[in-house]
């Protein structure tokens, strides 16, 4: 058996520190967001508040408006992990609906509630949510690509679009509702409608 190389462990660690980095930029910008609103908040103020540099900052982030989309990537990366843990056999339809619940129940916390708001009031970043759902929808399609093989990826790219859509609504609802929390249920209500009409989608060929 071959022995580790140092420079590995060195990378290894090196990687660790970045993400730790990243991360807690990402949780000083949140917490400053909700506290001051995005506008009000500047990059030196991030800085500060997660000791770093400011030129630190912009080698993580190359933008405020990039620690939000980076807080949103987290819902696309948790949501193709789900797809990958699903049941091996399991049509296409079913884990999405069944991976996609899950993660939205796991996402959508009083915090996401409050960014929500934030990003609603902020028309930089209003302007930019369509981005989020293409984002969120190519992450999809290649996770159901990755799952269920190339072959499908034209269906994979319809659910995806749908599936997403009905997320989107189901945000809306639930800013709009007020609830602190989502559970299950109030998901599964949102998203019925959506899984019949897609059923026999679903049952074609295998996917």
């Amino acid at each position: 058996m071959f022995a580790r190389h140092p420079s590995d462990a060195q990378e290894g660690l090196r990687s660790r520190k970045r993400r730790e980095t990243r991360a807690r930029i990402s949780s000083a910008a949140l917490a400053l967001f909700l506290e001051k609103g995005f506008e009000a908040t500047t990059v030196d103020e991030i800085a500060a508040a997660a000791d770093v540099s400011k030129r630190s900052f912009f080698d993580y982030f190359p933008s405020k408006e990039e620690l939000i989309a980076a807080w949103q990537d987290e819902f696309g990366q948790a949501l193709a992990e789900a797809i990958a843990a699903r049941p091996a056999g399991e049509v296409m339809t079913r884990s999405v609906e069944e991976a996609l619940t899950l993660t939205l129940v796991e996402k959508f916390t009083p915090r996401s509630m409050s960014i929500g708001r934030l990003i609603r009031e902020t028309p930089t970043l209003r302007a930019r949510e369509h981005t989020k759902y293409a984002r969120l929808e190519q992450r999809l399609c290649e996770a159901l690509a990755l799952r269920y093989g190339d072959k499908v990826r034209q269906k994979a790219r319809l659910l995806a679009m749908i599936a997403i859509g009905g997320m989107r609504v189901a945000g809306e609802a639930w800013l709009e509702s007020g609830r602190p929390e989502v559970d299950e249920a109030f998901i599964r209500d949102i998203f019925r409608p959506i899984w019949a009409q897609l059923a026999e989608l679903g049952r074609e060929g295998g996917g």
